[in-house]
């Protein structure tokens, strides 16, 4: 059964990739647009950082650790949204092309949740039993960025819990 979900969060996610360029763009983007939508874009990190920072009680003593963590998020998220702006860009791209873009996104998604998981590893060890209970509650419910296990359990407005997390990924 996991797997069956996995695989139709997997077709889901990809279908919203795609979807993403099917249709070409009525109006190009202004420079204001752009801004705010990237303005938009990273304050969804910003409150995903803080909705995990406020989750799991993060104390002064583990904020070298969670900083560390947060900052692979903020450039995970940069890195994301980088590549969904370029994606989003390209006007008639081959269906070549476009599996191609999504195969890039898809490998940075990759390289970020490694990155994510090698901060996440120290702070996650700084925890105390009752932090460490709230973490694996909060990212099981939908992992670092709120896919794939996210039916269940609901947080900050009626969002998967651990949406609240990464980087951004597909959060254009």
């Amino acid at each position: 059964m996991k797997k069956a979900l996995v695989m139709l969060a997997t077709a889901v996610s990809m279908g919203g990739a795609f979807a993403q360029t099917a249709a070409p763009a009525s109006a190009p983007d202004t420079t204001a647009s752009a801004s705010a939508a990237k303005a938009g874009h990273e304050r969804n990190v910003e409150d995903r950082i803080a909705y995990l920072h406020s989750q799991l009680k993060i104390t002064p003593a583990q904020e070298t650790q969670w900083k560390a963590f947060a900052d692979v998020m903020r450039n995970n998220g940069e890195t994301m949204g980088k590549l969904f702006e370029q994606r989003k860009a390209e006007t008639n791209v081959s269906a070549l092309d476009d599996m191609k873009q999504y195969a890039t996104i898809a490998q940075a998604h990759a390289d970020g949740m490694k990155k994510l998981v090698d901060a996440f590893e120290p702070l996650y060890g700084s925890l105390s039993p009752e932090q460490k209970k709230l973490a694996d509650a909060t990212f099981h419910n939908g992992g670092p960025e709120g896919h794939h296990r996210g039916h269940h359990g609901k947080g900050k407005g009626g969002k998967p819990a651990a949406e609240a997390a990464s980087d951004a990924t597909a959060k254009q």
